[in-house]
């Protein structure tokens, strides 16, 4: 992979691993643990930090994408590149969807049991962090 591409490739990739890592692993499970916080007041502020995150994740998925197309990726570049793009995208379109859903009854102050659809976002995470480390060695490898 070019230089330059790759340098810009390997930084915005490690700016968006620490940015999934810090909010997804780090703030989400902790807002819960904090006196007063409600599971409806929890939800709100949750909502509102993953929408920001994910925001910010498309636009850094722009910019990876982009650095890496004109770089001239190598194989292990290009997969670990379109797998987490892939993930965003299940994540955004899929799996966020059904999440607001649930969290607008909970917040209306119905009781729902656990959901099994917030393991599926957490499964997603975990593959995108592998995803990310992946493409930002492999990038700086390139």
């Amino acid at each position: 992979m070019n230089a330059t591409p790759a340098a810009i490739a390997a930084a915005v990739t490690f700016v968006w691993l620490g940015m999934v890592l810090a909010i997804s692993f780090l703030e989400a499970p902790l807002k819960f643990r904090a006196p007063g916080v409600t599971i409806p007041i929890g939800l709100g502020i949750g909502r509102l930090v993953f929408r920001a995150l994910n925001a910010v994740e498309a636009l850094l998925a722009v910019v990876v994408i982009a650095a890496v197309a004109v770089g001239g990726p190598t194989m292990t570049v290009g997969v670990s590149c379109a797998v987490t793009a892939l993930l965003l995208v299940v994540q955004l379109a899929a799996v966020r969807p059904a999440l607001n859903r649930r969290s607008d009854r909970v917040l209306a102050g119905e009781t729902l049991p656990r959901s099994r659809t917030h393991l599926v976002y957490v499964a997603c995470e975990v593959a995108k962090v592998a995803a990310l480390l992946t493409l930002g060695i492999s990038t700086l490898a390139a």
